[in-house]
């Protein structure tokens, strides 16, 4: 076991975990064996293990590794040692050849780093030279008071609909959404749910964080009126178009007037047959120049995830189904069957273009409405393991592994996201490339991303296929790498960064990104005094105190808000937490409950939430947050009017914004159902067919769909962003 502990201590994989501090639990032997060979290592037996380390060993003699990370300016990065006299040379990505030396200026971008040793070795190796941090969010200062802090709002696309959407929410509502929160709310950003493009099926998973690639947005998003080429239909294909367009509006009644669930499959067979429509109709001079521009920019990344597009509608979306030959994107095979259905290939292609120019007009609307930021996009931590990027890249993937979570004191089963992860040896002998690839590709038409689970960066817990999630391993990854990547993309689109680093963090993570300039986020009910509870608890052990065993089930206090961190996008929920008026109302936990999700008895989860709750109010109380309770709540206070009272369910939304305002948070995000009172979570995280996540439409307190135009008109929401305006310019 000893050798085997070196061997995967080399490749990266750790042989224990710690689920909760003191508490170390070592990972089997089987599981160790298994996680190197999806790295490409045999373990399997004592010789294999010792020709393993052996050829480890002598891999770690080369001169230069794969890649080589170097951070301007502070010099830092991953330069290996070498010997005295070792001659380098870089060829820099514009053509340059420059000899590297003491005060030689490197200029970022991914060059090539060649090596000459004097006793004849030589090597070569990718150089990322990157910058130190990444871009701040655009006009964003973090002072409070300073005017130089964003607030704007967090929603999924397609659960908000306007009169105009086909069934959901679409790229021209995006559009709209942006232009009207800019002008009205004076929102900086707006943040989205991934965009990401879906495997088809039967129906399709709903998840956005399950795609089948994160190269390219789904054009399910499309504004089908919004393409030029719809305006120029005729004769029987007009007439077929006008037909189309009936059905989408019964398909938008349905769900706005009846309260049916959003259905994404029905309105993609309608937009797909509208531009199979339109894709009869040529292309303008000018449009065909952008066209072309687009698929040289592309290039093979796009004609590969077109061609799985292809292939998936004549063989379904499991490549690795298909018939023989076709799961190799490289093959003679592959390559005759583009050629054979390249009408439906060149079909796909187009479709990405005009999702690609769809969301340049939404940013470029959020950039006329006075956004600073603007599009806020969402990177999944993976992509599913059918879909078309395990199949172009299969040498970046490991199979037969998912990548989860180890049990801990919030899932003491574990999970398996059933998403397969990144090999990291592969990453590096391509420069990082394919990672490299994604992050540039989000950040088109973006003025910052989100990075789900951005702990993924350091490492990932891997659940080898057919096992529980309690029988994985993590496997590390270089993180110097990973986020010198991150910020030269970043650096080349000017986005700014934001890491969702919720839930159970490794020591040292949130500092690391904090020093690359990578925001956190920081979400109201998760932020607690644990300094305070620790000492309270010290205090009580101390004198014997039987009350502190009452004292609220030892939750901690809410955190002050002048103690949160100002490097993050603070809010009050997410997609994956009930809404606040649920929250706070304690509809979620019989929401819970009726979902078997409690794992306790009714009544203890009840009374332990009210309790948490009324710590909150009575926080709130407490610092004047409660409108009539504040000093700019008085009688002559002109915003007074528009208040809801203090016991209003209004009023502890009001109040718990106010929260965030008085945190030094650089960007404040208001989840965009708790502006309408919605009370149904998008997502019920551990429920798949027991709850319709996302599938549910923005909703009103009386569960009636809420539509963008009737958002646009409710007092509340302009309420609560005049009142959150005004708490943060204080």
């Amino acid at each position: 076991m000893e050798r085997l502990a070196r061997l995967a201590a080399a490749h990266g994989v750790a042989t224990s975990y710690e689920p909760a501090p003191g508490t170390v639990v070592d990972v089997s032997e089987d599981t160790v064996v298994a996680v190197l060979a999806a790295l490409g290592v045999d373990a399997t037996t004592p010789r294999a293990v010792r020709e393993a380390l052996a050829l480890h060993e002598q891999e770690a003699r080369r001169l230069l590794p794969p890649t080589v990370v170097l951070r301007t300016p502070s010099g830092g990065g991953s330069l290996p040692d070498l010997p005295d006299g070792t001659a380098l040379r870089v060829d820099t990505d514009t053509g340059r050849s420059l000899d590297w030396g003491r005060g030689t200026v490197l200029p970022l971008g991914v060059h090539t780093l060649r090596a000459q040793a004097p006793d004849g070795r030589a090597a070569h190796a990718t150089l990322l030279v990157v910058p130190d941090r990444v871009p701040a969010p655009a006009g964003c200062s973090g002072a409070p008071g300073a005017g130089g802090r964003h607030v704007g709002l967090l929603t999924l696309l397609p659960a908000l609909l306007s009169a105009r959407s086909w069934g959901i929410g679409d790229l021209g509502d995006l559009a709209d959404l942006a232009s009207w929160a800019g002008r009205t709310l004076g929102a900086g950003f707006l943040q989205l749910g991934p965009l990401h493009a879906a495997v088809p099926g039967a129906p399709t998973d709903p998840s956005p964080y399950r795609p089948s690639s994160r190269r390219f947005p789904d054009p399910v998003h499309l504004r089908v009126e919004a393409v030029p080429e719809f305006t120029q239909l005729d004769g029987p294909a007009r007439d077929r178009a006008g037909t189309l367009l009936a059905r989408a509006a019964a398909l938008r009644e349905a769900v706005l007037d009846k309260g049916a669930f959003l259905d994404r499959d029905a309105s993609w067979d309608l937009k797909l047959e509208a531009l199979r429509l339109m894709r009869q109709v040529p292309l303008g001079p000018g449009r065909r120049a952008a066209y072309d521009d687009f698929l040289a920019a592309q290039g093979r990344a796009l004609e590969d995830h077109a061609t799985w597009c292809a292939l998936a509608e004549l063989h379904g979306p499991d490549w690795r189904a298909w018939p023989s030959g076709l799961d190799d994107p490289r093959s003679a095979r592959t390559a005759q069957a583009r050629a054979e259905h390249r009408d439906r290939v060149d079909l796909h292609r187009w479709l990405a273009w005009l999702t690609d120019t769809q969301l340049a007009d939404a940013q470029r609307a959020a950039r006329d409405a006075g956004m600073a930021v603007g599009l806020v996009h969402d990177l999944a931590i993976g992509v599913h393991p059918h879909g078309a990027d395990t199949w172009s890249q299969q040498h970046a993937f490991a199979r037969g592994m998912s990548i989860g979570a180890p049990p801990d004191a919030f899932n003491a089963h574990g999970q398996d996201w059933g998403l397969p992860p990144w090999r990291p040896d592969a990453l590096a002998d391509s420069g990082y490339g394919p990672y490299r690839e994604v992050v540039a590709g989000l950040l088109r038409h973006a003025g910052a991303v989100r990075m789900d689970h951005v702990m993924g960066h350091f490492r990932l817990w891997w659940v080898p296929e057919g096992r529980p999630p309690t029988e994985g391993a993590y496997v590390r990854y270089d993180a110097e790498a990973m986020l010198g990547a991150l910020a030269l993309e970043a650096h080349r689109a000017g986005a700014a960064v934001i890491g969702e680093d919720l839930g159970t963090v490794e020591d040292g993570v949130r500092e690391e990104l904090a020093s690359r300039g990578i925001l956190g986020t920081s979400v109201l009910w998760f932020e607690r005094d644990w300094a305070a509870a620790g000492a309270r608890e010290a205090r009580a052990g101390a004198a014997h105190a039987p009350e502190a065993e009452d004292d609220a089930d030892h939750v901690p206090p809410p955190l002050p808000p002048e103690a949160w961190r100002a490097d993050c996008l603070a809010t009050v929920t997410t997609h994956d937490l009930p809404p606040t008026a649920s929250r706070l109302s304690g509809g979620h936990v019989a929401l819970r409950h009726g979902l078997g999700l409690l794992g306790g008895l009714l009544g203890d989860a009840e009374h332990a939430d009210a309790a948490e709750t009324a710590g909150w109010l009575a926080c709130f109380r407490a610092l004047g947050l409660l409108p009539g309770h504040g000093p700019d709540d008085g009688p002559d206070c002109p915003r007074e009017a528009g208040l809801p009272d203090a016991d209003a369910p209004d009023a502890a939304l009001l109040a718990a914004h106010r929260f965030l305002a008085r945190t030094p948070a650089r960007m404040v995000g208001v989840w965009l159902p708790d502006t309408v009172g919605d009370h149904r979570p998008q997502n019920v995280p551990g429920t798949c067919d027991a709850y319709p996540n996302w599938r549910l439409p923005v909703s009103d307190a009386d569960g009636r769909p809420v539509s963008l135009e009737t958002l646009a008109a409710t007092p509340r929401v302009h309420v609560l962003f005049e009142d959150l305006r005004a708490a943060l310019a204080r």
